[in-house]
């Protein structure tokens, strides 16, 4: 039988592992990690420059009625960008004490939810040819459900 230049893989459980551990470790360190390293120097930033007590006061009515500080709109909108950049800002806010753990708890739905819409955006909705006049409706749904998200989130916190 030809093998016409195919590479043999192979079937041993322990393999497998180590391939999945290196693409796994690969993708981790390419397009995880700089992601959350830029949320950290924009949180770091955003606070050298006196702008996060400045969101934290305008967005304090809308993110109070989750219960949740004004600081944590900077969360929702790194997520916006990217997942991990929102959990790294999240993150960074819980170590700075703005966060608390039932803070972070009540915002992680909504990272998920809602997060890397703008990088998603033309990977996928423009890959899948959906017309562009639909693209803020979808927009939109992911952010109410995010809403509702942390909503229920508060309720059982």
């Amino acid at each position: 039988m030809e093998n016409n230049g195919a590479v043999k893989s192979s079937q041993n459980p322990f393999d497998i592992f180590v391939t999945g551990a290196r693409k796994g470790f690969h993708i981790a360190i390419h397009n995880l990690m700089p992601n959350v390293v830029m949320a950290y120097v924009l949180a770091e930033v955003l606070n050298l420059l006196g702008i996060m007590p400045f969101l934290g006061q305008v967005f304090a009515p809308l993110m109070g009625l989750f219960g949740l500080p004004g600081e944590a709109i900077t969360v929702l909108l790194t997520a916006w960008l990217s997942s991990s950049a929102g959990t790294g800002v999240a993150v960074s806010l819980l170590a700075k004490g703005v966060l608390t753990g039932a803070d972070v708890t009540i915002l992680a739905p909504a990272i998920f939810l809602m997060g890397s819409q703008l990088q998603y955006m033309g990977r996928l909705l423009g890959v899948a040819d959906v017309p562009k006049k639909y693209w803020p409706l979808l927009m939109l749904v992911s952010v109410i459900n995010a809403a509702i998200a942390m909503c229920v989130m508060r309720l059982f916190i």
